[in-house]
């Protein structure tokens, strides 16, 4: 199946652009990503084919969204680490990225990304079914905390956790609208390592703080 998807990603990335116009009812969806407390995570590249058969590159890429170590918290290594990378929120967030514009909704996702705790280069296809599409044009009435009043809101955007040992997690995502977990994939390791091999064999460099936090507590890959 991976190998499947790989090869109809690399076509439709090659192809034609088919159809026209958007079966959603806003303007673009957006797609962001975040890692685990200390997990630290570098996306090399995010691309997309839309159901319009249409294929988005570099969609996404760069760091991600971490709670843990904070930004610009320098190199000092805390006292005590406050953070906890087990396991996914209850509620995550939007993620790390940007909207999509110009694309319909999503058929494929791919991203390829350094793990920096480990280190290791993984790549991973996250299928997006009608269901879930179907989701994510429903319009939905709820309690909005950021106006203080009911809004008219929609799941727009996909949030995408990358951890340690490949594992990926998707949800789907409204401003005012509790997340839909939509994925849960098994990454594999891009044989060609950091920067598809052009790096030789260099990943980015991991921040003190979370080198700290490794060595002492370790990598909980049994908890996502």
């Amino acid at each position: 199946m991976k190998i499947y998807l790989a090869l109809l990603f690399n076509l439709l990335l090659s192809g034609c652009v088919i159809g026209a116009g958007k079966s959603m009812p806003y303007e673009a969806w957006r797609l962001g990503f975040f890692a685990p407390d200390y997990m630290e995570v570098w996306v090399e590249t995010a691309d997309v084919v839309d159901t319009k058969q249409r294929a988005f590159s570099g969609v996404g890429g760069g760091v991600v969204s971490i709670g843990y170590p904070t930004a610009f918290s320098g190199q000092e290594i805390p006292n005590t680490f406050k953070g906890n990378p087990k396991g996914w929120p209850e509620r995550p967030g939007w993620g790390a990225g940007r909207y999509v514009m110009g694309a319909d909704l999503p058929r494929l996702i791919y991203v390829r990304w350094q793990s920096l705790v480990e280190p290791q280069t993984y790549e991973a296809y996250i299928e997006i079914s009608e269901s879930v599409r179907a989701l994510m044009r429903k319009e939905e009435k709820a309690f909005c905390r950021a106006t203080g009043k009911w809004e008219v809101d929609y799941r727009e955007a996909i949030g995408v956790g990358l951890a340690p040992g490949g594992i990926v997690k998707a949800w789907i995502l409204g401003p005012c609208l509790p997340p839909i977990e939509i994925a849960r994939v098994e990454a594999t390791v891009d044989p060609r390592g950091p920067y598809e091999g052009k790096s030789g064999g260099h990943h980015r460099p991991l921040s003190a703080t979370s080198k700290a936090y490794v060595e002492k507590y370790g990598i909980p890959f049994e908890s996502w």
